[in-house]
């Protein structure tokens, strides 16, 4: 016997406060609570360079940039749950060895910490996977070293002097290829 398909569809609709979050226009407002004169304008251009890889990622050395801190006892609570801590901030690029995992945290980013936590570290440095995908031969090679993104919020400071030293630091470790992972 032939079915008739249905034509009803069952539907359920998330309830309204099942939203993404606005984190957009939460920076903003945040950055207007602390008594900057305007808000937050996110970094965007007219044309966006784009290089395509020049071999595949399989013989590739990559590198990984993070925006993750380095630990620093003395500072105050920078663990998985920690509420934000500012002490913990970095102004300068870092860089550390890949060959072992560093003690890299990120209580000092502005994140909502009432919808996910920190106590997944391959979430926000993903060293160890980038390890597995090496040896899986995903990824010809990692960098001898990782470097640190500073987050002080200044696009200048961002665009006159972390970037060109990052990508100083990129060229000495003859990467090919760079994995950023902000938090």
């Amino acid at each position: 016997m032939a079915t008739t398909p249905s034509t009803a569809v069952d539907t359920i609709f998330a309830a309204d406060e099942d939203a993404p979050i606005p984190y957009m226009q939460r920076t903003r407002d945040y950055y207007l609570a602390l008594g900057y004169d305007n808000p937050y304008r996110w970094a965007h251009f007219v044309d966006v360079p784009f290089t395509p890889l020049r071999k595949p990622l399989a013989a590739s050395r990559l590198v990984l940039i993070s925006t993750a801190a380095p630990y620093q006892p003395g500072i105050g609570d920078q663990g998985p749950g920690a509420p934000y801590n500012a002490a913990a901030k970095f102004y300068q690029v870092y860089s550390g060895p890949v060959a072992t995992m560093p003690d890299v945290r990120i209580s000092h980013l502005g994140y909502d910490r009432d919808h996910t936590t920190a106590e997944d570290m391959q979430v926000y440095f993903p060293l160890a996977r980038l390890h597995a995908a090496v040896a899986a031969g995903r990824i010809g090679a990692m960098a001898p070293r990782f470097h640190g993104a500073p987050t002080n919020r200044s696009q200048r400071v961002t665009v006159e002097q972390d970037g060109p030293e990052m990508l100083r630091r990129c060229q000495e470790d003859e990467a090919d290829v760079a994995l950023l992972v902000p938090s």
